[in-house]
């Protein structure tokens, strides 16, 4: 086993990787761009090294530097988290040849499940259905472009090759408006991703997005750990992800399940990953894509099976057999999680960075709270806006969503704007409660779920004044004996004001 571990990356994934490996014993240390020198992923671990400036192509994204800085710390093995260096098949390949152990899979497997179009081909061999569509990167004269998506069939999605996130993406119902969308998505593709190649395959009315968390060995032994529902989605982006799937029966999870892990094993895959489909209203399923490396939406997964996936990642990276058979793997219960952003949603979701001047996490049984900031601590407008992760579990899923509910509303941030009263809303609302949404729930109804207040939530003004509260007592604290009446009587005027009802100034 590993005595010493590199993760390469930030935040709440840099974080909750560092618990793990100090449950096993194992030393974690890190890197930070410069202006995350004292952010709290640096704080969480052992030792820390600086790897550039503050755009990810000057820091994290630089394979030398931090191939360079393992070394330089100690560590035999590098766990990438998710983002930056994941998915990236040169940086797997150069750390093999470096003599350290990625965690995580293969270059091979990344390079054939890292393309969406080859990822199709590799998975219709392995009997895997996919979504009807090219295979292939396609290109050619705006006429025969409008042929072949007639062809496929309208409405038809054109992806980009090597996307994600929902970038280079576009729906097009109108064949006169594909040549357009094309040349949209490349350029998106190309500035995202510095691959504007794109594929069109036909685009499945009101899905849900369910995808299988599997997890292979070196050995070929391989299981899945059901699925997750990710169906509450913004531009293709999740927003609220839960496990089960309150749409998936169990002869259905068996078969996506036992397909996933086939269609793993085929490729040589070992690590964790996720095969994500597609589920129409009729029951048929249609692989999407796979992503080789753990998901931002991993605990729920790990509540209901009690499971710590990226302990299993380590195992497996240290050459250790599965300790899992597909038997032993029961679900219980359910689990949801919101992601917490700094973000407006009634302007378009626009990123909102900037400093945290208080924050007040939710507590409570069964509830878990994954995030990468704190207090004072300034969101960055260099990287993803996550504040949060807000985990809740429930013996069914009405108490989970009761929970996570109660959770969000004790969750207190001052200072920037944030997603969480929309996130209430969403749970909230009617559609969620009765399980009727799909990935395009809220683009639909974006408009009537800004408009829906949410009731309970506090505004920033009663945050603002909280943490000067909060501050101020502790400064009470510190007082000399002589001024405690004074200080008292003045601390009872502050509560007495504080608590009283008000919608801002």
């Amino acid at each position: 086993m590993f005595k010493r571990v590199l993760i390469a990356n930030r935040g709440e994934i840099a974080i909750r990787v560092a618990r793990t490996l100090r449950e096993m014993g194992i030393s974690p240390v890190t890197i930070y761009s410069e202006p995350d020198a004292f952010a709290p992923h640096v704080k969480a671990c052992d030792a820390a090294i600086c790897v550039g400036g503050a755009l990810a192509k000057e820091s994290y994204l630089l394979i030398d530097r931090v191939i360079d800085a393992a070394f330089k710390l100690g560590a035999q093995a590098i766990h990438p988290g998710y983002g930056f260096l994941s998915e990236n098949e040169d940086f797997a390949q150069a750390v093999t040849d470096a003599g350290l152990t990625l965690i995580g899979p293969s270059a091979h497997a990344m390079t054939v499940m890292g393309s969406k179009t080859d990822a199709r081909t590799a998975m219709q061999k392995a009997g895997v259905p996919i979504v009807p569509g090219t295979t292939e990167p396609v290109d050619g004269t705006d006429e025969e472009l409008v042929s072949l998506a007639l062809t496929i069939g309208l409405p038809v999605m054109i992806k980009a090759v090597a996307g994600g996130g929902g970038k280079g993406m576009r729906l097009v119902h109108d064949s006169t408006a594909l040549p357009a969308a094309i040349r949209g998505a490349k350029s998106e593709a190309q500035s995202a991703f510095g691959d504007g190649r794109i594929y069109i395959e036909r685009y499945i009315q009101n899905p849900r997005h369910i995808e299988i968390q599997i997890m292979t060995d070196k050995h070929g032994h391989g299981v899945f750990f059901g699925e997750r529902d990710c169906s509450m989605q913004r531009r293709h982006q999740k927003v609220i992800e839960e496990a089960p799937s309150p749409k998936v029966d169990a002869c259905t999870r068996q078969k996506m399940g036992e397909i996933a892990v086939k269609g793993a094993l085929s490729v040589g895959y070992h690590g964790a990953g996720t095969m994500e489909f597609l589920l129409d209203n009729e029951g048929h399923f249609y692989f999407l894509e796979m992503n080789t490396r753990l998901q931002v939406e991993h605990p729920v997964t790990e509540m209901i099976y009690g499971v710590d996936l990226v302990r299993e990642q380590v195992r497996v990276a240290a050459g250790e057999a599965l300790v899992y058979t597909q038997a032993d793997l029961v679900p219980r219960g359910h689990a949801i999680e919101a992601r917490v952003y700094a973000e407006d949603p009634a302007q378009k979701f626009m990123p909102c960075p900037g400093k945290i001047d208080a924050l007040f996490f939710p507590a409570g049984p069964f509830v878990r709270v994954d995030s990468g900031v704190e207090a004072g601590f300034s969101v960055p407008i260099f990287y993803d806006p996550m504040i949060a992760k807000i985990i809740a579990y429930g013996a069914t899923r009405a108490q989970a969503v009761a929970r996570l509910d109660r959770a969000l509303s004790e969750t207190k941030i001052a200072g920037i704007k944030t997603n969480v009263s929309f996130l209430r809303t969403l749970l909230n609302s009617d559609a969620f409660q009765r399980n009727h949404f799909d990935t395009g729930y809220i683009d639909r109804h974006l408009t009537e779920l800004l408009e829906t207040p949410c009731v309970g939530a506090l505004d920033e003004t009663q945050l603002v004044i909280g943490a000067a509260l909060h501050r101020y007592l502790n400064d009470i604290q510190h007082a000399s004996q002589k001024d405690q009446p004074s200080l008292q009587r003045r601390e009872s005027l502050w509560l007495q004001w504080a608590r009283q009802p008000r919608t801002g100034i």
